[in-house]
């Protein structure tokens, strides 16, 4: 029973605790996959420890598949942590006419969510840089490139999901950030033919940005909802349209 008792309040390692606060600025997005960590001699006075069981926790990081080392190049978070789909998958989805509409309805609940949470629980440091990606969206813009858009309009809703603070949104939605942006620049490619639509789509996600700025989280969930749910009714009614012009020149 003593040895029992022994073994229970063995001190936790150093290095060991510094990995568990390296792996929670990982997953709380603190530290963001292919971000360069700083040197060993700063993280190791950052965190007040010795160098050596700072090596200890990083070589800990590595094992794992959450950090990457370069000879002479630094300790980098791996980029692959959140890839959850497999090239082949995201093919097959990214060419699917259906799965565009499943992950409008996908981005409906998440999107809402983050919204909802980032108006509850945001910093004024979080609506800084909410407001810093709603601004680069319209920069974006001036380049006339529906890739480069689409991006934008993604980090912009990767910083609402930061501002939920809550990592399994966070996560969930870099790990689909290849099939997000593909979403986003096939609507926006779409939706540009009408600009009298592209302005209305504009001006629902500048609803959203102050609906959460403002702390309202009702109002910033159906802002969400209703940008989305704007999108969604738009692009069935031009894939109906497209339908019936198909269907017309196949007769003639």
């Amino acid at each position: 029973m003593t040895q029992l008792l022994q073994q229970k309040l063995k001190p936790q390692k150093l290095s060991d605790i510094i990995l568990a606060q390296l792996e929670e600025l990982i997953i709380e997005g603190s530290l963001q996959p292919g971000e360069k960590l700083l040197p060993e001699r700063d993280l190791a006075k950052k965190f007040d420890v010795s160098r050596p069981s700072l090596r200890e926790a990083i070589q800990k990081l590595e094992i794992k598949g959450l950090v990457t080392r370069k000879q002479g190049g630094g300790t980098f978070v791996s980029k692959n942590i959140m890839k959850s789909f497999s090239d082949p998958m995201f093919d097959l989805m990214a060419n699917s006419s259906e799965s565009q509409f499943d992950l409008l309805e996908f981005r409906h609940g998440i999107e809402g969510m983050a919204s909802y949470y980032a108006a509850l629980r945001g910093t004024t440091t979080d609506f800084e840089q909410i407001q810093d990606k709603h601004n680069n969206i319209g920069n974006s813009q001036l380049e006339d490139n529906f890739k480069l858009e689409a991006e934008a309009v993604y980090e912009f809703y990767i910083a609402i999901c930061a501002a939920s603070h809550n990592v399994v949104i966070l996560q969930t939605a870099r790990s689909m950030a290849e099939l997000i942006i593909d979403n986003i620049e096939q609507n926006l490619t779409v939706l540009a033919k009408r600009p009298e639509i592209f302005s209305k789509v504009t001006d629902y996600r500048k609803d959203l940005l102050d609906a959460i700025i403002s702390g309202q989280p009702k109002k910033a969930w159906g802002a969400s909802h209703r940008h989305l749910a704007f999108i969604e009714e738009i692009l069935l009614k031009l894939t109906q349209e497209n339908s019936r012009i198909k269907r017309t020149l196949r007769r003639m």
